[in-house]
């Protein structure tokens, strides 16, 4: 899975199609991502004590990692995402995602 915890992303696919956010929490096993905004479920909590409300929660659920894109922060499009091998000043080689549209390297 090439989308990482802080990536800015933009939903492709589904109920909250075109909506963008921070990823907040991601779930390699099992494909999926939680994104700040996006996929809004509502969760209502019984009362515990007699005589105190219940309550209403509302969280973002988990989607998958696949309908979501990663947004480029130099060119700012949605874009899959590539990986390239860049030389280290001390001779070693270190895995870095590029852009598949603009051929930056995303940190």
């Amino acid at each position: 899975m090439n989308i990482k915890k802080g990536d800015n992303v933009k939903v492709a696919v589904g109920k909250d199609k075109g909506k963008s956010g921070k990823v907040i929490q991601v779930f390699p096993k099992l494909g999926k991502v939680v994104v700040e905004g996006v996929n809004v479920m509502v969760k209502y909590l019984k009362t515990r004590q007699q005589g105190q409300p219940g309550q209403k929660v509302e969280f973002a659920a988990p989607l998958a990692a696949a309908n979501v894109m990663a947004i480029c922060p130099k060119c700012a499009q949605p874009t899959r995402l590539g990986v390239k091998m860049l030389a280290q000043p001390d001779g070693k080689e270190r895995k870095v995602r590029i852009c598949r549209k603009c051929k930056e390297a995303i940190e």
